[in-house]
């Protein structure tokens, strides 16, 4: 984090992406720094709706101050233009001067493709991946049950890939800070 640089997780749904990045996060905030959780489909809408009311410069420079920004599930579907060039803007302010910590489900030699415009993809992955520590994790979903798991079972009616609950208090702590 002194470093402001990077971490770029990714790996299969249920790994524990979102789980690591939050605890991370978490760690950030017990050593008194600041953190944000942001789901990227919600960054990106939010991002949207501060431009149509106004709010855009000081969404940005509030988000450009947080020491460690969580930027969850990354290109989950292809970025239009408009949402690569609001994403280049949050990722600018944040280069060299801030740590931000981002999980996708998708590889990072595929981002580009889904990142949109490829100028804007290049520009976006020229400021978050040169200084980026990579983790790339493997293995089975954590939320199917298996023999000898500790603790309750997530219920029959879970929706599928949604956190579980550990992983939603920790982005609960971080989001209420």
């Amino acid at each position: 984090m002194a470093a402001h640089q990077s971490v770029l997780i990714v790996g299969a749904t249920g790994v524990g992406k979102t789980y690591l990045a939050c605890a991370l996060a978490q760690s950030a905030l017990r050593r008194g720094h600041t953190a944000l959780y942001l789901r990227v489909p919600r960054l990106l809408g939010e991002l949207a709706l501060a431009r149509a009311d106004g709010r855009l410069p000081r969404l940005l420079t509030a988000w450009a101050r947080v020491d460690v920004l969580v930027l969850d599930d990354l290109a989950l579907q292809p970025l239009t233009n408009a949402q690569a060039a609001d994403l280049l803007e949050v990722i600018e302010d944040r280069a060299g001067r801030r740590a931000t910590i981002v999980t996708s489900q998708l590889p990072v030699a595929h981002w580009h493709e889904a990142l949109g415009e490829p100028t804007l993809a290049d520009a976006i992955l020229d400021r978050l991946v040169h200084s980026a520590h990579r983790l790339e994790l493997r293995g089975d979903s954590m939320r199917r049950p298996r023999p000898g798991r500790v603790g309750p079972e997530p219920p029959a009616d879970a929706t599928p890939g949604a956190p579980d609950e550990p992983e939603r208090r920790v982005a609960d702590y971080l989001l209420s800070s």
